[in-house]
Protein backbone atom coordinates (compact mmCIF):
# COMPACT_ATOMS: atom_id res chain seq x y z
CA UNK A 1 0.00 0.00 0.00
CA UNK A 2 1.36 3.43 -0.86
CA UNK A 3 2.11 5.65 2.58
CA UNK A 4 2.53 9.54 1.84
CA UNK A 5 2.11 12.25 4.14
CA UNK A 6 1.48 16.01 3.47
CA UNK A 7 3.43 18.14 5.97
CA UNK A 8 0.77 20.83 5.41
CA UNK A 9 0.95 23.41 8.83
CA UNK A 10 2.99 23.42 11.77
CA UNK A 11 6.57 22.61 10.07
CA UNK A 12 7.60 26.01 10.03
CA UNK A 13 6.65 27.76 13.38
CA UNK A 14 4.72 26.94 16.79
CA UNK A 15 1.05 26.56 15.79
CA UNK A 16 -1.79 25.70 12.43
CA UNK A 17 -0.75 22.53 13.10
CA UNK A 18 -2.02 20.31 10.14
CA UNK A 19 -1.14 16.82 8.99
CA UNK A 20 -2.69 14.50 6.10
CA UNK A 21 -1.95 10.84 6.16
CA UNK A 22 -2.48 9.40 2.58
CA UNK A 23 -2.72 5.25 3.11
CA UNK A 24 -3.62 3.83 -0.48
CA UNK A 25 -6.64 5.66 -1.62
CA UNK A 26 -7.90 7.39 1.93
CA UNK A 27 -6.47 10.10 3.51
CA UNK A 28 -6.82 11.10 7.67
CA UNK A 29 -5.77 14.90 8.43
CA UNK A 30 -5.04 15.56 11.78
CA UNK A 31 -5.42 18.69 13.45
CA UNK A 32 -6.70 21.78 11.72
CA UNK A 33 -5.05 25.14 13.55
CA UNK A 34 -4.48 28.12 14.05
CA UNK A 35 -1.35 30.00 14.70
CA UNK A 36 -2.67 32.75 17.28
CA UNK A 37 0.80 34.89 16.89
CA UNK A 38 0.01 35.99 13.42
CA UNK A 39 -4.08 36.69 14.78
CA UNK A 40 -2.54 39.14 17.36
CA UNK A 41 -0.35 41.27 14.69
CA UNK A 42 -3.05 42.93 13.63
CA UNK A 43 -5.32 44.98 16.07
CA UNK A 44 -8.96 43.62 16.65
CA UNK A 45 -8.71 41.36 13.83
CA UNK A 46 -12.04 38.88 13.93
CA UNK A 47 -11.17 35.48 12.31
CA UNK A 48 -14.87 34.43 12.79
CA UNK A 49 -15.59 36.96 10.35
CA UNK A 50 -12.89 36.51 7.49
CA UNK A 51 -12.83 34.26 4.55
CA UNK A 52 -10.17 31.44 4.64
CA UNK A 53 -7.91 33.09 1.79
CA UNK A 54 -7.15 36.02 3.69
CA UNK A 55 -6.25 33.91 7.06
CA UNK A 56 -4.04 31.52 4.77
CA UNK A 57 -2.43 34.65 3.06
CA UNK A 58 -1.82 36.41 6.89
CA UNK A 59 -0.43 32.98 7.91
CA UNK A 60 -2.75 31.74 9.92
CA UNK A 61 -4.27 28.49 9.16
CA UNK A 62 -2.86 26.30 7.60
CA UNK A 63 -2.34 26.62 3.21
CA UNK A 64 -4.42 22.89 2.74
CA UNK A 65 -4.19 23.65 -1.31
CA UNK A 66 -1.43 20.80 -1.10
CA UNK A 67 -4.57 18.49 -0.62
CA UNK A 68 -5.20 18.93 -4.59
CA UNK A 69 -2.02 16.74 -4.98
CA UNK A 70 -2.89 13.67 -2.84
CA UNK A 71 -4.56 10.93 -4.86
CA UNK A 72 -7.46 9.93 -2.30
CA UNK A 73 -10.48 10.82 -0.41
CA UNK A 74 -10.49 12.28 2.91
CA UNK A 75 -12.20 10.00 5.06
CA UNK A 76 -11.62 11.89 8.67
CA UNK A 77 -10.48 14.70 10.05
CA UNK A 78 -8.77 14.27 13.37
CA UNK A 79 -8.20 16.99 15.77
CA UNK A 80 -5.88 15.48 18.41
CA UNK A 81 -7.12 18.32 21.73
CA UNK A 82 -8.88 21.49 21.82
CA UNK A 83 -5.98 23.83 21.69
CA UNK A 84 -6.59 26.82 18.70
CA UNK A 85 -3.26 25.99 17.26
CA UNK A 86 -4.94 22.36 16.81
CA UNK A 87 -8.62 22.94 15.99
CA UNK A 88 -8.69 26.98 15.48
CA UNK A 89 -9.24 26.36 11.41
CA UNK A 90 -11.62 23.83 11.90
CA UNK A 91 -14.32 26.17 11.07
CA UNK A 92 -12.55 27.72 7.80
CA UNK A 93 -11.46 24.74 6.21
CA UNK A 94 -13.18 21.65 7.28
CA UNK A 95 -16.40 22.20 4.74
CA UNK A 96 -13.82 21.44 1.99
CA UNK A 97 -13.92 18.18 3.02
CA UNK A 98 -16.88 15.12 2.70
CA UNK A 99 -15.76 13.86 6.39
CA UNK A 100 -16.69 13.63 9.59
CA UNK A 101 -14.61 15.02 12.31
CA UNK A 102 -13.56 12.52 14.91
CA UNK A 103 -12.46 14.01 18.31
CA UNK A 104 -12.58 13.01 21.96
CA UNK A 105 -15.84 14.07 23.58
CA UNK A 106 -14.10 17.60 25.34
CA UNK A 107 -12.19 18.30 22.33
CA UNK A 108 -15.43 17.74 19.99
CA UNK A 109 -17.29 19.80 22.21
CA UNK A 110 -15.01 22.57 21.59
CA UNK A 111 -15.30 22.23 18.22
CA UNK A 112 -18.82 22.91 18.47
CA UNK A 113 -17.93 26.40 19.70
CA UNK A 114 -15.81 26.86 16.88
CA UNK A 115 -18.15 25.98 14.56
CA UNK A 116 -21.25 27.87 15.95
CA UNK A 117 -19.07 31.14 16.05
CA UNK A 118 -18.07 30.82 12.88
CA UNK A 119 -19.78 33.56 10.57
CA UNK A 120 -18.42 33.66 6.67
CA UNK A 121 -18.73 29.37 6.33
CA UNK A 122 -21.60 27.04 7.01
CA UNK A 123 -20.17 23.76 8.32
CA UNK A 124 -21.90 20.86 8.05
CA UNK A 125 -19.45 17.72 8.59
CA UNK A 126 -20.94 14.93 10.93
CA UNK A 127 -19.26 15.41 14.38
CA UNK A 128 -18.17 11.46 15.78
CA UNK A 129 -17.01 11.32 18.80
CA UNK A 130 -14.92 8.24 19.98
CA UNK A 131 -13.37 8.14 23.27
CA UNK A 132 -9.11 7.48 24.25
CA UNK A 133 -8.61 2.92 23.69
CA UNK A 134 -11.40 3.01 20.90
CA UNK A 135 -10.83 2.77 17.03
CA UNK A 136 -12.79 3.01 13.66
CA UNK A 137 -12.10 1.97 10.52
CA UNK A 138 -10.77 4.14 7.60
CA UNK A 139 -11.79 2.73 4.41
CA UNK A 140 -11.21 -1.51 3.55
CA UNK A 141 -7.83 -1.42 5.06
CA UNK A 142 -6.91 0.75 7.78
CA UNK A 143 -7.94 1.72 11.92
CA UNK A 144 -7.84 4.57 13.55
CA UNK A 145 -7.16 4.61 16.74
CA UNK A 146 -6.76 6.79 19.76
CA UNK A 147 -4.52 6.77 22.60
CA UNK A 148 -4.86 8.38 25.54
CA UNK A 149 -2.17 10.98 26.56
CA UNK A 150 -1.53 13.50 29.09
CA UNK A 151 -1.05 17.31 28.36
CA UNK A 152 -1.95 20.97 29.35
CA UNK A 153 -5.34 20.35 28.50
CA UNK A 154 -8.10 17.17 29.55
CA UNK A 155 -9.01 14.62 26.96
CA UNK A 156 -6.08 14.71 24.88
CA UNK A 157 -5.21 11.63 22.41
CA UNK A 158 -2.24 10.95 20.04
CA UNK A 159 -4.02 9.14 16.84
CA UNK A 160 -2.82 5.82 15.33
CA UNK A 161 -3.51 5.32 11.61
CA UNK A 162 -2.84 1.58 11.81
CA UNK A 163 -2.45 0.58 8.18
CA UNK A 164 -0.97 -2.66 6.60
CA UNK A 165 2.77 -1.23 6.08
CA UNK A 166 2.60 -0.39 10.20
CA UNK A 167 1.31 2.50 12.26
CA UNK A 168 1.84 5.85 11.84
CA UNK A 169 1.49 6.98 14.76
CA UNK A 170 0.53 11.44 15.23
CA UNK A 171 2.55 12.79 18.67
CA UNK A 172 1.11 16.13 19.13
CA UNK A 173 0.81 17.39 22.19
CA UNK A 174 2.02 15.55 25.33
CA UNK A 175 4.01 14.93 28.19
CA UNK A 176 4.67 11.73 30.27
CA UNK A 177 2.16 12.14 33.66
CA UNK A 178 1.77 9.73 35.88
CA UNK A 179 0.04 11.01 38.56
CA UNK A 180 -2.36 14.26 36.63
CA UNK A 181 -4.72 15.55 38.45
CA UNK A 182 -8.02 15.08 36.60
CA UNK A 183 -7.69 12.50 34.54
CA UNK A 184 -6.06 8.44 33.89
CA UNK A 185 -2.16 8.28 33.56
CA UNK A 186 -0.64 8.51 30.12
CA UNK A 187 -1.08 5.44 28.24
CA UNK A 188 2.65 4.56 27.90
CA UNK A 189 1.81 0.52 28.20
CA UNK A 190 -0.44 0.72 25.02
CA UNK A 191 2.38 2.66 23.03
CA UNK A 192 4.66 -0.47 23.95
CA UNK A 193 2.16 -2.66 22.50
CA UNK A 194 2.28 -0.72 19.34
CA UNK A 195 5.82 -0.82 18.51
CA UNK A 196 5.52 -4.55 18.83
CA UNK A 197 2.68 -5.37 17.02
CA UNK A 198 2.34 -6.50 13.19
CA UNK A 199 5.16 -4.60 11.50
CA UNK A 200 5.59 -2.40 14.15
CA UNK A 201 5.19 1.84 13.75
CA UNK A 202 6.06 2.89 9.85
CA UNK A 203 6.06 6.47 11.52
CA UNK A 204 6.26 8.54 14.15
CA UNK A 205 5.30 12.48 13.76
CA UNK A 206 6.40 13.98 16.96
CA UNK A 207 5.96 17.71 18.64
CA UNK A 208 9.97 18.97 19.43
CA UNK A 209 8.61 22.30 21.67
CA UNK A 210 10.47 21.25 24.51
CA UNK A 211 13.53 18.76 22.78
CA UNK A 212 15.96 21.24 23.47
CA UNK A 213 15.24 20.80 27.50
CA UNK A 214 17.06 19.09 29.58
CA UNK A 215 15.37 16.37 31.90
CA UNK A 216 11.99 14.87 31.62
CA UNK A 217 8.92 17.39 31.98
CA UNK A 218 7.41 17.30 35.44
CA UNK A 219 3.73 15.88 36.56
CA UNK A 220 0.82 18.32 36.62
CA UNK A 221 1.09 17.20 40.32
CA UNK A 222 3.89 19.05 40.77
CA UNK A 223 2.75 22.43 39.58
CA UNK A 224 -0.25 21.45 42.07
CA UNK A 225 2.29 21.39 44.66
CA UNK A 226 4.30 24.44 43.71
CA UNK A 227 0.92 26.33 43.70
CA UNK A 228 -0.79 25.37 46.84
CA UNK A 229 2.91 26.66 48.58
CA UNK A 230 2.58 30.17 46.98
CA UNK A 231 -1.11 30.31 47.36
CA UNK A 232 -0.28 29.58 51.06
CA UNK A 233 2.09 31.88 51.88
CA UNK A 234 -0.41 34.80 51.36
CA UNK A 235 -2.97 33.65 53.35
CA UNK A 236 -2.59 36.27 56.03
CA UNK A 237 -2.52 38.96 53.27
CA UNK A 238 -5.47 41.11 53.20
CA UNK A 239 -5.51 42.99 50.10
CA UNK A 240 -6.05 41.79 46.27
CA UNK A 241 -4.57 38.42 44.84
CA UNK A 242 -5.43 37.96 41.25
CA UNK A 243 -4.28 34.84 38.97
CA UNK A 244 -3.97 33.45 35.43
CA UNK A 245 -3.30 30.51 33.53
CA UNK A 246 -4.00 29.32 30.26
CA UNK A 247 -8.00 29.04 30.36
CA UNK A 248 -8.05 25.85 28.49
CA UNK A 249 -6.11 23.98 31.12
CA UNK A 250 -8.71 23.14 33.61
CA UNK A 251 -6.72 21.10 35.81
CA UNK A 252 -4.77 24.00 36.42
CA UNK A 253 -8.17 25.67 36.85
CA UNK A 254 -9.47 23.23 39.19
CA UNK A 255 -6.43 23.33 41.57
CA UNK A 256 -6.61 27.77 41.83
CA UNK A 257 -10.65 27.37 42.91
CA UNK A 258 -9.63 24.48 45.63
CA UNK A 259 -6.24 26.36 46.97
CA UNK A 260 -8.46 29.75 47.16
CA UNK A 261 -11.12 28.30 49.51
CA UNK A 262 -8.81 27.09 51.61
CA UNK A 263 -6.94 30.51 51.76
CA UNK A 264 -10.43 31.77 52.81
CA UNK A 265 -10.84 33.37 49.54
CA UNK A 266 -14.16 32.78 46.69
CA UNK A 267 -12.76 31.98 43.23
CA UNK A 268 -14.84 33.47 40.22
CA UNK A 269 -13.58 32.83 36.63
CA UNK A 270 -13.11 35.85 34.77
CA UNK A 271 -13.17 36.11 30.57
CA UNK A 272 -15.04 34.64 28.02
CA UNK A 273 -12.13 31.25 27.11
CA UNK A 274 -12.20 30.97 30.90
CA UNK A 275 -16.04 30.57 30.94
CA UNK A 276 -15.54 28.43 27.36
CA UNK A 277 -13.47 25.86 28.36
CA UNK A 278 -14.30 25.39 32.55
CA UNK A 279 -18.20 25.22 31.79
CA UNK A 280 -17.55 23.17 28.31
CA UNK A 281 -15.57 20.45 31.43
CA UNK A 282 -17.94 21.16 33.81
CA UNK A 283 -20.90 20.29 31.36
CA UNK A 284 -19.33 17.15 30.32
CA UNK A 285 -18.69 15.78 34.03
CA UNK A 286 -15.12 16.20 33.59
CA UNK A 287 -14.61 18.42 36.48
CA UNK A 288 -16.98 19.02 39.30
CA UNK A 289 -16.40 22.83 40.81
CA UNK A 290 -18.26 23.77 43.89
CA UNK A 291 -22.20 25.09 42.85
CA UNK A 292 -21.72 28.54 43.65
CA UNK A 293 -18.44 28.85 41.44
CA UNK A 294 -19.03 32.10 39.62
CA UNK A 295 -18.20 32.73 35.48
CA UNK A 296 -18.67 35.14 33.90
CA UNK A 297 -17.47 35.92 30.27
CA UNK A 298 -19.24 38.98 28.81
CA UNK A 299 -17.92 42.40 29.36
CA UNK A 300 -20.64 43.75 31.10
CA UNK A 301 -21.17 40.57 33.45
CA UNK A 302 -17.36 40.66 34.09
CA UNK A 303 -17.76 44.34 35.47
CA UNK A 304 -19.76 43.86 37.36
CA UNK A 305 -18.34 40.90 39.41
CA UNK A 306 -15.19 43.46 39.38
CA UNK A 307 -17.76 46.16 41.23
CA UNK A 308 -19.22 43.73 43.48
CA UNK A 309 -15.26 42.80 44.30
CA UNK A 310 -14.59 46.13 44.91
CA UNK A 311 -17.60 46.78 46.83
CA UNK A 312 -17.34 43.56 49.19
CA UNK A 313 -13.48 44.01 49.91
CA UNK A 314 -10.54 42.57 47.68
CA UNK A 315 -9.17 40.50 50.37
CA UNK A 316 -12.83 38.33 50.26
CA UNK A 317 -12.12 37.31 46.62
CA UNK A 318 -9.76 35.05 43.88
CA UNK A 319 -10.36 36.54 40.60
CA UNK A 320 -8.62 33.61 38.34
CA UNK A 321 -8.84 35.77 34.70
CA UNK A 322 -7.18 35.26 31.14
CA UNK A 323 -4.56 37.41 29.98
CA UNK A 324 -1.24 34.92 31.05
CA UNK A 325 0.94 35.80 28.04
CA UNK A 326 -0.07 39.29 27.49
CA UNK A 327 -3.14 39.06 25.13
CA UNK A 328 -4.30 42.99 24.00
CA UNK A 329 -8.10 42.57 24.67
CA UNK A 330 -7.66 39.61 27.39
CA UNK A 331 -8.88 40.34 31.14
CA UNK A 332 -5.65 40.80 32.78
CA UNK A 333 -3.96 43.16 30.22
CA UNK A 334 -7.33 45.64 30.66
CA UNK A 335 -6.60 45.16 34.77
CA UNK A 336 -3.04 46.33 34.04
CA UNK A 337 -4.22 49.03 31.79
CA UNK A 338 -6.47 50.41 34.18
CA UNK A 339 -9.82 49.36 32.27
CA UNK A 340 -11.90 47.78 34.99
CA UNK A 341 -13.56 48.73 37.96
CA UNK A 342 -10.81 46.18 39.74
CA UNK A 343 -8.09 48.27 41.09
CA UNK A 344 -4.33 46.85 41.81
CA UNK A 345 -2.44 48.69 44.28
CA UNK A 346 0.54 49.15 46.09
CA UNK A 347 1.62 45.23 47.31
CA UNK A 348 -1.25 43.22 45.28
CA UNK A 349 -0.06 39.75 43.89
CA UNK A 350 -0.26 38.56 40.81
CA UNK A 351 -0.06 34.67 39.89
CA UNK A 352 0.93 33.89 36.53
CA UNK A 353 0.65 29.93 36.63
CA UNK A 354 1.44 29.88 33.31
CA UNK A 355 5.09 30.29 30.89
CA UNK A 356 4.98 32.45 28.47
CA UNK A 357 4.97 31.14 24.76
CA UNK A 358 8.46 31.58 23.07
CA UNK A 359 7.60 33.53 20.18
CA UNK A 360 8.21 37.07 19.78
CA UNK A 361 4.63 38.31 19.63
CA UNK A 362 3.62 36.94 22.63
CA UNK A 363 7.10 37.47 24.77
CA UNK A 364 6.77 41.21 23.72
CA UNK A 365 2.92 41.50 24.69
CA UNK A 366 3.72 39.48 28.60
CA UNK A 367 6.67 42.05 28.99
CA UNK A 368 4.38 44.98 28.38
CA UNK A 369 1.41 43.82 30.49
CA UNK A 370 4.16 42.77 33.64
CA UNK A 371 5.26 46.19 33.59
CA UNK A 372 1.97 47.85 33.68
CA UNK A 373 1.09 45.78 36.95
CA UNK A 374 4.44 46.30 38.53
CA UNK A 375 3.67 50.37 37.87
CA UNK A 376 0.78 49.70 40.08
CA UNK A 377 2.33 48.23 42.91
CA UNK A 378 1.84 44.97 42.12
CA UNK A 379 3.98 41.71 42.92
CA UNK A 380 4.53 39.06 40.51
CA UNK A 381 4.83 35.38 41.43
CA UNK A 382 5.86 33.70 37.75
CA UNK A 383 5.94 30.59 36.30
CA UNK A 384 4.11 28.33 38.48
CA UNK A 385 4.40 25.78 35.97
CA UNK A 386 4.85 22.91 34.83
CA UNK A 387 5.19 22.36 30.58
CA UNK A 388 2.48 20.23 28.55
CA UNK A 389 5.18 19.09 26.25
CA UNK A 390 8.05 16.25 26.36
CA UNK A 391 11.34 17.29 27.45
CA UNK A 392 14.62 15.58 26.03
CA UNK A 393 13.97 12.09 28.15
CA UNK A 394 10.21 12.17 27.53
CA UNK A 395 11.09 12.02 23.77
CA UNK A 396 14.35 9.85 24.26
CA UNK A 397 11.39 7.66 26.29
CA UNK A 398 9.37 7.68 22.69
CA UNK A 399 11.53 6.69 20.49
CA UNK A 400 12.79 3.52 22.84
CA UNK A 401 9.08 2.83 23.38
CA UNK A 402 8.17 2.75 19.70
CA UNK A 403 10.87 1.88 17.59
CA UNK A 404 9.75 3.77 14.61
CA UNK A 405 10.83 3.03 10.87
CA UNK A 406 10.61 6.87 10.52
CA UNK A 407 10.82 9.95 12.15
CA UNK A 408 9.66 13.31 11.11
CA UNK A 409 9.67 16.64 13.67
CA UNK A 410 6.92 18.85 14.09
CA UNK A 411 5.48 21.83 15.76
CA UNK A 412 8.54 23.86 15.68
CA UNK A 413 10.52 25.70 13.36
CA UNK A 414 13.98 24.79 11.84
CA UNK A 415 15.94 25.48 14.75
CA UNK A 416 13.13 24.36 17.13
CA UNK A 417 13.71 21.12 15.23
CA UNK A 418 17.50 20.74 15.42
CA UNK A 419 17.68 19.27 19.07
CA UNK A 420 14.64 16.60 18.55
CA UNK A 421 17.28 15.95 15.26
CA UNK A 422 20.27 15.74 17.02
CA UNK A 423 18.68 13.40 19.91
CA UNK A 424 17.27 10.99 16.86
CA UNK A 425 20.33 10.99 15.48
CA UNK A 426 22.22 9.55 18.33
CA UNK A 427 19.71 6.89 18.37
CA UNK A 428 21.04 6.10 14.81
CA UNK A 429 18.20 7.83 12.59
CA UNK A 430 20.07 9.26 9.67
CA UNK A 431 18.79 12.94 7.96
CA UNK A 432 17.00 11.78 4.43
CA UNK A 433 17.21 8.11 5.18
CA UNK A 434 14.65 7.83 7.98
CA UNK A 435 14.56 11.26 9.64
CA UNK A 436 12.74 13.64 7.55
CA UNK A 437 13.23 17.55 8.33
CA UNK A 438 10.37 19.04 6.33
CA UNK A 439 8.33 22.58 5.72
CA UNK A 440 4.98 23.56 5.54
CA UNK A 441 3.45 22.15 1.54
CA UNK A 442 5.40 19.24 1.41
CA UNK A 443 5.16 15.37 0.94
CA UNK A 444 6.92 12.52 1.75
CA UNK A 445 6.43 9.30 0.37
CA UNK A 446 7.11 6.48 2.68
CA UNK A 447 5.84 3.27 0.99
CA UNK A 448 5.41 3.14 -2.44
Amino acid sequence: MEIEIATIGGYEEVGRNCTAVRAGDDIVIFDMGLNLSKVLLHDNVETEQMHSLDLIDMGAIPDDRVMSELEGDVQAIVPTHGHLDHIGAIAKLAHRYDAPIVASPFTLELVKGQLEGEQKFGVDNELVEMEAGESMLIGEECELEFVHVTHSIIDAVNPVLHTPEGAIVYGLDKRIDHSPVLEEPFDMERFREIGREGEGVLAYIEDCTNAGRKGRTPSESVARRHLKDAMQSMEDYSGGIVATTFSSHVSRVKSLVEFAREIGRQPVLLGRSMERYSGAAERLGKVDFPGDLGMFGHRKSVDRSFKRIMNEGKGNFLPIVTGHQGEPRAMLTRMGRGETPYEIEEGDKVIFSARVIPEPTNEGQRYQSEQLLRMQGARIYDDIHVSGHLREEGHYKMIETLQPQNIIPAHQNMKGFSPYVDLAKSQGYKLGRDLHVTSNGNRIQLVE
